[in-house]
């Protein structure tokens, strides 16, 4: 448990850890590549940790010192098979991910996770796998993983996600490296592209685009006989800086400068967000080749309220608690709707988000797709349940820090999961 105290500012340069989601990925395609892939910058984390795990038990020479990873690929059909169950822990995005590769192998897999992973939805990737000839199957017949995934094969297919997921899309691209044709995904808006700029790199063949009319994104792949191991530097994640983002603006007298955080503008949602609510943020030093990254100046600004909805949703979808905070603490009401995809994650962060800012002393109704916050411009210390979910303990690590009296963070340690430094970076910050 974590006690957090209020502070009269915070001052300093921060550099995030490396972008989770791109770290998964660079495993993962250095993994089925042929050659080396040597990473900078990768998320020490234990999400992508898992990642790491997963393919060194199917015979990939990994080595890891910090943030600098070699991985020695094996090629895309040269894996081996696991001799245990492949242990995914509480990684979402390892099950998905590695679901779509598994399913072009030549030999059978078992993936599970712990109690929460193994609660997730994994039908959203089942069944478009299946659609293609994939041999896939919950193991408690629960859409939930445990998921044993057999030899079979794969054909292409068109396939319209009914949700903007970066997950659900990567995995079946993935997949779409084994087909036996063209592979498309599209979805209701353009979800992060990570895997369609790796993949590139990586030497696939692989298209994307969007219907002006409609928002709706397609991204498009053809087999491919062989990926080539890249060198990769991964950018800052703006998952992780949003907590800092959000602190120098809501604090009075603070000032930071958050150092080579990726901007992609699929992911870079609350910064439009921060905008849309009165803040002013100033780009130093940005870089526009590969996924673009920026130099983050962040000082204390007064917020108003706005609404967060349709194509914006899942540019942001994992900063949305730290919204929901930065709402609480602003001037007028916030609406935040269109994103059903909180009842997923490792909680159901409508509730969760809710039962805390209330306990703080919030307005804030939830609703079926997101909530409605009326902005009071204070907060109180209270004992917040993070359900050892990492972005709760985060955000509302950051509301303890503009609230009158302490706040205690039950399960504070899941911040494990994406920012191992988080509270002793935080905490290097504060001026009281």
């Amino acid at each position: 448990m974590k006690y957090i105290q209020p502070v009269t500012s915070l001052s300093g340069t921060v550099t995030v850890p490396g972008d989770k989601s791109i770290s998964h990925r660079s495993v993962m395609f250095g993994a089925i590549s042929k050659g080396r892939t040597e990473i900078d910058g990768f998320l020490n984390g234990a999400d992508c940790l898992s990642t790491i795990s997963c393919f060194r038990n199917m015979g990939v020479q990994i080595e890891q010192s910090g943030t600098h990873v070699v991985v020695h690929g094996r090629g895309m059909r040269a894996l081996t098979p696991p001799e245990q169950i492949l242990d995914v822990g509480n990684s979402g995005t390892t099950t998905r991910l590695i679901s779509g590769i598994l399913a072009g192998q030549s030999f059978s897999s078992v993936l599970s996770g712990d109690a929460s992973l193994n609660s997730r939805p994994m039908k959203r990737i089942m069944d478009p796998l299946t659609r293609m000839g994939a041999q896939i199957e919950s193991i408690n017949q629960n859409g939930c993983a445990p998921l044993r995934i057999a030899p079979g094969t794969l054909h292409g297919i068109h396939y319209t996600s009914p949700v903007a997921s970066a997950q659900v899309k990567s995995c079946i691209l993935l997949a779409g490296l084994y087909a036996d044709g063209k592979t498309s995904v599209t979805e209701p808006f353009l979800s992060r592209n990570h895997t369609e700029l790796l993949l590139t790199s990586f030497g696939a063949d692989i298209s994307s685009e969007t219907d002006i009319v409609t928002g709706a994104a397609t991204a498009s792949i053809r087999p491919c006989d062989e990926l080539y191991g890249q060198k990769l530097m991964i950018p800052g994640d703006i998952s992780s800086a949003a907590y800092f983002i959000a602190a120098a603006l809501l604090i009075p007298g603070s000032e930071l400068l958050l150092k080579n955080v990726g901007i992609n503008p699929t992911r870079a949602g609350i910064l439009q967000v921060c905008q849309n609510m009165g803040a002013e943020i100033i780009y130093q030093n940005q870089s526009l080749e590969g996924e673009p990254t920026a130099d983050l100046l962040i000082r204390h600004q007064k917020l108003h309220g706005t609404i967060i909805e349709g194509s914006l949703i899942p540019t942001l979808i994992d900063e949305i608690p730290m919204i929901a905070v930065m709402a609480a603490m602003a001037e007028g009401e916030t609406i935040i709707r269109d994103a059903k995809e909180l009842k997923v994650k490792e909680t159901d962060r409508i509730l969760t988000v809710t039962e805390n800012l209330r306990a703080m002393g919030a307005d804030i109704t939830p609703t079926e797709d997101g909530m409605v916050i009326r902005g009071t411009g204070h907060l109180h210390g209270a004992v917040i349940n993070s359900y050892l979910d990492h972005r709760i303990a985060m955000a509302f690590a950051v509301a303890g820090l503009t609230a009158d009296g302490t706040t205690q963070i039950q399960g504070s340690e899941c911040v494990t999961v994406s920012y191992p430094a988080f509270f002793e970076t935080l905490t290097g910050l504060c001026r009281s």
